[in-house]
């Protein structure tokens, strides 16, 4: 079977006297016969390509969905009188989700059986869920194509009757006010930039009233509450800068305040305890962020007072707030850490994580009052773990560990480590590795890495039973935390993003290259794999160094920079120019353009690629890697496999349902195993 061939009608690109021919930018029109067509097309070779793999698929999907219980649940937590907890029922693919009274002896009530929503759907996603005070009323939230634009209903919680009255579009996020007859939830302009807050009666017909609209397009909105439920929160956003206003949640229509109007550079996020805001920031120049308090009736920034100062060395990420205690989350030489801190005595206390690469978290802890803190643990080899840990004893427990089933999985059967290689500007890249005990790295030894370098988002170390099917079958796992993520601290984002951009692509060259260099594996055996600004990685490290990989996993990729963000209608391009800058300036415009992977493209060889997408995705429109792979087909020189997979019922996130969402992973580990020339 031939490759499909997507027509040529060339259009002209014109900025700042340069002009770019597209010939494949027709594909952007969703609504043509012909692009669906092209994209089935695509879809039928792909499956053609891969069909010798199809019982190892059928095999891969039951031994990775055998790994799961059945019929699992979250752990209960208390909230206002009830024990909530989610859980999921053998054979379906939905969470279910219920509440007991005081104890959790009681009956259970079902709130809410999204399988029931889901039925007859191609696509189901929840939003959220939101119980009013009186605990009689469920606001929910849902998605049914993929687009991230929800539905939001309400549920009276005495009779079950779901109201006819419902909202349309919004972000699914909602938040009641304390008199539980008003709900605050979030609309979008149409570039789904969330943009409008509105307070909705929920009793009657009335209109919703709109109570803030950012007229900022640089800017989304936001809306949340604090943990004792005493203040509501409206933020609006830009990458570098913040500001939140709040009103009591008793008073949906008081005036709101401002706690800091929106000043350049400045960011800030908010919580409540006692007559005092809480507050995480980068004011006066605290890079690597400080907590600093205020008091509720002064809460501008001449008012706030350094609680934990700022640190060059340590990265402030969150915190929690108890009576007598308050707890940090930090990173240190990318490592994050928990300390406890006793406000009366100042004593402070670090929990021990003893894994050489891990990921810790503050759980989710409601109480001001409790003495008890629960956290997360998760590594490489170490299941994701709830704790939960006394402060005042200093004793700790288990309160449940994510169960492996099927027989062969033992935490002593891996080995993980962390690897330091150095970026070609003396920088050194950590590495975070995975391998079963009986893989011995050699040249020979198949490695998938994996990066992502973006919006400071930092990819830790953390547990995937999924992937116990590439280590099995003697894979070695690998993450290269590269500039753009925060792993070592802000400036390890700062120093990966805007005119500094490349730094996130070299560094996964020599983070790869240090892998070869070690013998861990080589080009012959080497796979790279990254999604969304992850997959700009994919894009633009192939075109600087095809010959370094055999294959690449470009999961929903990012590659047509500069096209993207000279259209303001698409989501997330205007809120992102100081992610990227903004080609509407030549400087950005050439920046962008050297490294776009979309317009870099060049005749000569590309290693075997497995692209994916989705039809409805909101954050990387499907034309963008639709129009990649077929310009990579005209111009490359090799004969090595390339795939385009498009998900025709789904958006940025892939495949909804619990199980569903599996032969995601089944399809990506069958083209790597293919290519290795694994068979079961």
């Amino acid at each position: 079977m031939h490759p499909p061939l997507a027509k040529k009608i060339n259009k002209e690109l014109v900025k700042h006297n340069d002009t770019r021919i597209d010939p494949y930018y027709w594909l952007n029109e969703r609504e043509n016969p012909e692009v669906i067509s092209y994209l089935e097309e695509e879809n039928k070779y792909t499956e053609n390509i891969l069909k010798d793999t199809e019982d190892f698929q059928n095999d891969l999907y039951e031994e990775m969905k055998a790994r799961y219980k059945k019929d699992d649940s979250s752990l209960p937590y208390f909230y206002n009188g009830y024990w909530y907890i989610t859980r999921y029922e053998k054979g379906k693919e939905y969470p279910i989700f219920t509440r007991k009274h005081r104890s959790l002896e009681a009956p259970e009530e079902v709130l809410l059986d999204s399988n029931l929503l889901a039925e007859g759907l191609d696509f189901f996603e929840i939003g959220s869920l939101c119980v009013s005070d009186d605990n009689k009323k469920l606001a929910f939230s849902y998605d049914k194509v993929g687009r991230r634009i929800y539905q939001a209903y309400f549920k009276d919680l005495e009779t079950g009757e779901i109201q006819e009255n419902f909202i349309e579009a919004c972000t699914g996020k909602i938040v009641w006010s304390a008199d539980h007859q008003h709900i605050f939830y979030i609309t979008m302009d149409e570039s789904l930039r969330p943009n409008q807050v509105y307070r909705y009666a929920i009793e009657g017909k009335t209109a919703a009233d709109l109570v803030y609209e950012e007229k900022d397009d640089t800017f989304s909105v936001g809306i949340f509450k604090s943990k004792s439920a005493e203040y509501i929160f409206l933020a609006t956003s830009s990458t570098l800068s913040d500001e939140i206003w709040f009103i009591p949640s008793s008073q949906p229509f008081a005036e709101w305040q401002v706690i800091q109007e929106r000043t350049e550079d400045l960011e800030y996020s908010v919580e409540q305890f006692g007559k005092d805001f809480f507050i995480i920031t980068n004011a006066d120049d605290a890079f690597n962020f400080k907590l600093v308090k205020t008091p509720i009736s002064q809460p501008s920034l001449e008012n706030w007072q350094d609680v934990i100062a700022h640190r060059e060395e340590v990265l402030l990420e969150g915190f929690e707030i108890f009576n007598d205690y308050l707890v940090i989350e930090e990173r240190e030489e990318g490592l994050l850490k928990i300390k406890i801190q006793n406000w009366e005595s100042g004593e402070v206390e670090d929990l021990a994580f003893h894994d050489p690469t891990y990921t810790a978290y503050i759980g989710l802890n409601l109480d001001f009052n409790s003495e008890v803190l629960r956290y997360g643990y998760s590594s490489l080899t170490s299941p994701s773990t709830t704790y939960e840990y006394n402060m005042k004893t200093k004793s700790s427990r288990i309160l449940k560990q994510q169960e492996v089933l099927g027989g062969k999985f033992k935490t002593e059967d891996y080995i993980s480590e962390r690897l330091w290689a150095t970026a070609r500007d003396g920088e050194s890249i950590p590495i975070s590795l995975v391998r079963h005990k009986d893989t011995v790295p050699t040249e020979n030894t198949p490695l998938l890495l994996y990066g992502y370098g973006s919006y400071g988002c930092t990819i830790d170390a953390s547990f995937s039973s999924v992937r116990l099917s590439l280590l099995e079958r003697g894979f070695i796992y690998a993450i290269a935390h590269i500039r753009g993520g925060e792993y070592l601290g802000r400036e390890w984002y700062e120093d990966g993003k805007m005119l500094s951009k490349k730094n996130t692509f070299y560094d996964f060259i020599d983070a790869a290259k240090h892998l070869v260099n070690i013998n861990y594996t080589s080009s012959d055996h080497l796979y790279a794999m990254g999604g969304s600004a992850g997959g700009l990685l994919m894009g633009a490290v192939i075109n600087m160094e095809p010959q370094l990989f055999k294959g690449v996993v470009a999961q929903v990729p990012f590659v047509d920079v500069v096209t993207t963000m000279l259209d303001e209608t698409i989501p997330l391009t205007t809120g992102e120019y100081d992610e990227w800058g903004n080609p509407n300036d030549k400087e950005y415009y050439d920046y962008m353009k050297s490294y776009s992977p979309y317009d870099n493209i060049e005749a000569k060889e590309y290693p075997n690629m497995l692209v994916t997408t989705g039809l409805h995705d909101s954050q990387v429109q499907y034309w963008e890697p639709a129009k990649w792979v077929a310009k990579l087909r005209d111009f490359k020189t090799d004969d090595h496999i390339l795939l385009l997979k498009t998900d025709m019922s789904a958006g940025h996130g892939g495949a909804s349902g619990r199980f569903e969402a599996l032969k995601d992973d089944v399809l990506e580990y069958a083209f790597l195993f293919k290519l290795e020339g694994i068979k079961d």
